[in-house]
């Protein structure tokens, strides 16, 4: 997906975001220009990888093909995906993704623990795009 957004695979895969070294706002995405923080005198940005485990704040589904530059074959219907927000508490945000395949929004709850995983966004012939999916902990597929 986008390059720099997080690193790793299986137990060691994590979400990079930044840290400002003067208000210890984290930001994610990424921030590598300015502390977004408007409250903040500005500080250095320094590369963090995210909390591999949250709770579930809020969830829906996706009932319908997003526009590009969402990558999807439009030969093929379009299957919903369960899109959760999650709480990352040590970091004081909340990142939106998706589900693992074969969990709906049926599975989930507020305030349940879910974990990040590597995830397959789209692929063809040539080129597989990789991005992150939330996973309720405990689940193995």
């Amino acid at each position: 997906m986008v390059s720099g957004w997080f690193a790793g695979d299986g137990n060691d895969f994590r979400l990079l975001g930044t840290r400002c070294s003067a208000c210890a706002s984290v930001f994610f995405p990424r921030e590598d220009a300015h502390c977004r923080n408007p409250g903040c005198p500005g500080g250095d940005l320094a590369e963090v990888a995210l909390s591999g485990r949250g709770r579930v704040w809020s969830y829906t589904d996706s009932r319908y093909r997003p526009p590009s530059p969402y990558v999807t074959d439009a030969e093929l219907p379009w299957e919903p995906r369960a899109l959760i927000a999650v709480e990352l508490a040590a970091e004081r945000i909340v990142v939106l993704g998706q589900s693992v395949p074969g969990v709906t929004v049926a599975d989930l709850t507020v305030g349940m623990e879910v974990e990040i995983v590597p995830g397959v966004l789209n692929e063809d012939a040539e080129t597989t795009w990789t991005t992150w999916h939330w996973r309720p902990t405990g689940v193995t597929a």
